[in-house]
């Protein structure tokens, strides 16, 4: 079962709406009590990195939400639910959920053909090309963004893979349990679709 922690950031129901397409039963984790009935958990989200963290305390999530992924449990974080994986963001100066040490920086391009937010597809590419999240979908294939900051991890181990855009940003994070994108799978087509499928296929958990 896969459990989708719904705090309001958004794009909640097309998230939803792709583990459907995907063949796989879904619920929306709404208390922290939720927490128990999934397998793996989703943190989904757009929008602001305070706004995001306000509402999972709130909520009374962050501390059974890091104790699930400490503990072992799948995760997959998509877009702000990868920023606030890490321990601080430059977007209100605000403390994260420190899963992964690292911070969130704000694009500083300074060629006048890109704009802030990123916004539209680009390419990931990958450190391993046969890394199993990825297989029937393989090396430096487009995805879709929508984002103004990009994560920068302490250790450079959990950086799977990138994308280029004024600067090399981690676009793809990995690390035991923990799956980040920064890349919308929901918005991006069979490769998204096909990136969901691997997820829950879970051969990617070492």
């Amino acid at each position: 079962m896969i459990g989708i922690i719904n705090y309001g950031a958004g794009n909640i129901r097309s998230v939803y709406t792709s583990f459907v397409t995907c063949g796989k039963e879904s619920f929306l984790i709404e208390t922290a009590g939720d927490f128990k009935k999934a397998d793996m958990v989703v943190l989904p989200g757009v929008g602001a990195f305070g706004d995001g963290m306000k509402m999972l305390s709130l909520k009374g999530m962050i501390g059974t939400l890091i104790e699930e992924v400490n503990k072992g449990k799948p995760f997959l974080g998509i877009c702000l639910g990868l920023q606030m994986l890490f321990s601080y963001s430059e977007e209100g100066e605000t403390e994260g959920l420190g899963i992964i040490k690292g911070k969130v920086e704000r694009f500083k391009v300074t060629d006048k053909c890109l704009k802030v937010p990123h916004m539209g597809w680009s390419q990931v590419t990958l450190l391993d090309k046969n890394n199993p999240i990825f297989y029937n979908i393989g090396d430096s294939q487009y995805f879709y963004f929508a984002h103004s900051f990009y994560v920068v991890p302490d250790e450079p181990s959990v950086i799977a893979g990138t994308t280029s855009y004024g600067v090399e940003f981690a676009s793809f994070v990995s690390k035991k349990n923990i799956v980040g994108v920064q890349f919308h799978p929901e918005k991006s087509g069979r490769n998204g679709i096909q990136f969901l499928k691997n997820f829950l296929e879970g051969k990617w958990l070492r």
